[in-house]
């Protein structure tokens, strides 16, 4: 796969993971914890509904948002692009998938849809029209990767080689998604899900920094395809994945 140290021109073609937000009780104590873990600095410009931008040197890569329901979990999402959201529902609802919510309208930036595919697993699709996503990805600090966690690999490789088979396969193709047996490193009971990656230049060294935040570690250091992985949490309980080549 092509390194990308760089902001990436353009918009982001149909089923490439676009953007991630966390969906977090207590907005300030995230800024703190990943402010100092990756670097991030944060503002509400032109982020709606209470939320905050991600920033680093100033391009945004990722939001933080305040829970509207304390029954919601906390947790990221991955966003994956897209031209017409609404027509990307009814694709994945005729594949066995459900809506949860929209399309909806996200103030002037674009339209957004939370989904599920057959087996649970939840992702948003993002339709820009003002705020393509991410500015900078594939770099310490930044999203890399994500990885889908599913009890039948072979009905995800149709489900989502339908959906999004010229960012999985197309020429030129250099997909940031990758998908796994949960057994492979959850237990077989937990449910299907994507987990969010944001690369690091020293494992070791993140992973302590996460635990002295008052993070935890789900899953420590260990070889996959696509580089040196842990599965952590942050302070308040949102899981995600530290990546590094």
């Amino acid at each position: 796969m092509a390194e990308n140290s760089a902001p990436v021109p353009g918009m982001y073609g149909e089923g490439t993971p676009c953007w991630a937000d966390a969906q977090l009780p207590d907005v300030e104590a995230g800024k703190r914890f990943y402010g100092e873990l990756f670097g991030w600095t944060f503002d509400g410009e032109d982020a709606p509904g209470g939320s905050v931008w991600a920033r680093l040197d100033g391009d945004p890569v990722a939001s933080l948002a305040p829970k509207t329901d304390g029954r919601m979990p906390t947790v990221w999402t991955v966003y994956f692009a897209t031209p017409d959201a609404r027509a990307l529902t009814r694709k994945i609802t005729d594949a066995g998938g459900r809506l949860i919510s929209g399309p909806f309208a996200v103030a002037d930036l674009g339209a957004a849809a939370l989904v599920t595919d057959p087996e649970g697993a939840v992702f948003g699709l993002w339709q820009s029209d003002g705020h393509r996503g991410f500015e900078r990805r594939r770099e310490p600090g930044t999203f890399v990767w994500t990885e889908l966690y599913t009890p039948d690999p072979v009905a995800a490789n149709t489900f989502y080689g339908d959906l999004f088979h010229e960012a999985l396969f197309g020429s030129g193709a250099e997909p940031d998604f990758g998908r796994a047996l949960i057994t492979d490193v959850f237990p077989a009971e937990m449910p299907a899900h994507f987990l969010v990656h944001f690369r690091v230049d020293d494992l070791d060294t993140a992973v302590a920094t996460v635990r002295r935040l008052g993070g935890r570690v789900q899953v420590p250091p260990f070889d996959a395809s696509y580089g040196r992985v842990a599965v952590v949490t942050d302070n308040q309980g949102a899981s995600f994945a530290l990546l590094t080549r």
